[in-house]
């Protein structure tokens, strides 16, 4: 059965934190937080210009999402983005709700003229990784690094 992507609203911000929930429950780097996760959903809805999350229904449910945030790329010299938070529920997964998200953004991308995308994956998540290769994405020589302000 196919699904539909849209852009998110403030109605689907409790589906979008069981998401992130699912999703942060197998990434190594994060732990879910709801409270945390409906700020930076409602952080991200309020800056259509700069951000978009995009959910993917199956007869009217929210199974899936994607958010992605545009950067400026020195390398590009232009807009990029960096998507996050790519995640289909469980019991939904194989369906082509994952690609179909990907397709909607990248056709987000396109006609916004970002150079390119961009995307941090769980590297102990095999699935999610194939998925990705199966879609086109390659991997870079880059590695993520980070640090906490004040630490």
């Amino acid at each position: 059965m196919s699904c539909s992507v849209r852009t998110a609203n403030r109605g689907d911000l409790p589906a979008l934190c069981a998401l992130l929930g699912e999703l942060f429950a197998i990434e190594a780097d994060f732990t879910p937080e709801p409270a945390r996760q409906w700020i930076g959903l409602e952080r991200l809805l309020d800056r259509p210009q700069e951000a978009v999350v995009l959910v993917a229904e199956r007869q009217g449910e929210v199974i899936g999402m994607c958010t992605a945030q545009v950067l400026i790329s020195t390398a590009e010299g232009g807009e990029v983005v960096l998507v996050e938070d790519v995640v289909v529920r469980g019991d939904q997964r194989g369906g082509g709700s994952g690609s179909a998200l990907l397709t909607a953004l990248e056709t987000w991308c396109r006609q916004r003229g970002i150079r390119r995308m961009q995307l941090l994956a769980d590297r102990a998540n095999t699935p999610a990784l194939e998925f990705y290769r199966r879609k086109g994405w390659q991997p870079t020589q880059l590695m993520a690094w980070r640090r906490y302000p004040g630490a």
